[in-house]
């Protein structure tokens, strides 16, 4: 595995996710000894916990939109938009 991550490196989302991608990939090949296996499984809920979590900030950006006067108003989805 090429991108570890330690408790102090924040990792981009796409680090975080390739890194994700190849724990998975190595796991399913089920060549991995069991404490190893148990020790990737640690990191890759790790890895997926940030994932969620920048995911969640960047939906919470997308929720406001500045106005021309520079003010944060929330955005509002109409039901045009959402079909």
């Amino acid at each position: 595995m090429t991108n570890q991550t330690t408790n102090d490196e924040k990792l981009t989302f796409e680090q975080a996710m390739t890194s994700l991608e190849e724990i998975i990939n190595q796991l399913e090949a089920g060549d991995v000894p069991l404490e190893k296996a148990i020790d990737m499984y640690q990191q890759g809920m790790t890895l997926s916990k940030q994932c969620h979590e920048q995911l969640q900030n960047v939906e919470k950006k997308m929720d406001q939109i500045v106005n021309e006067d520079g003010e944060v108003e929330a955005f509002q989805m109409s039901e045009e938009d959402r079909t």
